[in-house]
């Protein structure tokens, strides 16, 4: 059972119809998302043959096992295989979208990019690959990219923030330099030349990003601490011989929490938008990775396709919205000055 606090929470961030239609809509989505392999895929979710039932999307077949005549990997787009399926009474089960983010689309009517047609929705790049299907994929990517960097440097700033709050003294005047240095560095730059080091992976690019990301929350958890550490209820827990780390992080953090989760949609909006803007640039996630950025820079780079720029900038602006519509009704959730109806 939730407390009395939880409860007036919940039930005025439902208030706010705003966040909490654009809370469902961005969940929807982002579910949908997390199945993007049963939505857009070059393989059959299910195949049926006299031989009995193929998984494709969990299993990696060879042409001999529908009869071919090679050991290779199966293309379930070649119309070989097809005839081969077809000729043992067999049905092959598609995906809505019969193309994966890698797919190369070769049965083209024009020159790629090509426009929106019935097998291309939202048409194809200049490689021939689905956009509706790289945008799927990119949008999950995208996501858990931002929650993982999110959780990640709001971990490593509230303990940063709550050590110089709570000491005060020397470590929060060492601490407030190096961070006030740390700040001032141009980080997109750095993030450039330290992305351009080495190819950077999904883990890699994650560890860079992490290096700057996690000041967001420092100056808001250092002034909530500072504010909590002579009041009465912390001098009663220390008079008690209670350990600082527990003074800290059972009694004073708990409040500091609330700024904390106030801004923490607004830090994933920021990662999102970060990582775009490396994509865009080239020094994000390795070639040929599905990713909003990416197709920002198709967009760019083919005036000439606007489908490629418009995709790219409705994805963008339809997500970024909703995150700061929930943002927005996270923020007044946790202002004890606004009271539900």
């Amino acid at each position: 059972m939730a407390s009395p606090i939880t409860q007036r929470r919940i039930a005025q961030f439902k208030s706010n119809r705003r966040a909490y239609y654009s809370f469902w809509i961005f969940m929807l989505l982002f579910t949908l998302s997390l199945f993007a392999e049963l939505i857009a895929n070059d393989k059959p979710i299910l195949i049926k043959t006299d031989q009995g039932l193929f998984y494709p999307l969990m299993e990696n077949y060879t042409e001999t096992d529908f009869g071919g005549d090679f050991d290779a990997p199966v293309d379930y787009r070649d119309p070989y295989i097809t005839e081969l399926i077809e000729e043992q009474n067999g049905t092959l089960w598609w995906p809505v979208i019969p193309f994966s983010y890698d797919t190369i689309n070769f049965n083209l009517d024009q020159p790629a990019p090509s426009p929106p047609t019935t097998d291309n929705w939202l048409g194809t790049d200049d490689q021939g690959r689905d956009v509706a299907a790289r945008l799927i994929y990119g949008f999950r990517i995208s996501i858990l990219f931002a929650t993982v960097l999110t959780l990640a440097s709001s971990v490593i700033g509230v303990v940063a923030g709550a050590l110089q709050g709570y000491y005060g003294g020397k470590v929060d005047l060492f601490m407030q330099r190096f961070i006030e240095i740390w700040s001032g560095l141009p980080v997109l730059f750095l993030l450039i030349i330290l992305a351009s080091l080495v190819e950077p992976n999904f883990w890699w690019l994650l560890g860079i990003m992490l290096l700057f990301s996690w000041m967001n929350l420092v100056d808001v958890v250092r002034a909530e601490f500072l504010r909590a550490r002579n009041l009465e209820y912390v001098r009663a827990a220390r008079a008690l011989g209670q350990p600082n780390s527990v003074i800290m992080f059972k009694h004073v953090l708990p409040n500091a929490m609330v700024a904390t989760l106030t801004f923490m949609p607004f830090i994933f909006n920021g990662a999102l938008v970060t990582l775009t803007a490396l994509d865009f640039l080239g020094f994000g996630l390795p070639p040929g990775s599905p990713s909003l950025g990416e197709l920002v820079a198709q967009g760019k780079e083919n005036l000439h396709a606007p489908w490629l720029g418009v995709t790219a900038f409705l994805s963008l602006s339809i997500m970024l919205t909703l995150l700061i519509f929930i943002g927005e009704g996270v923020r007044d959730a946790f202002d004890p000055r606004k009271q539900s109806r």
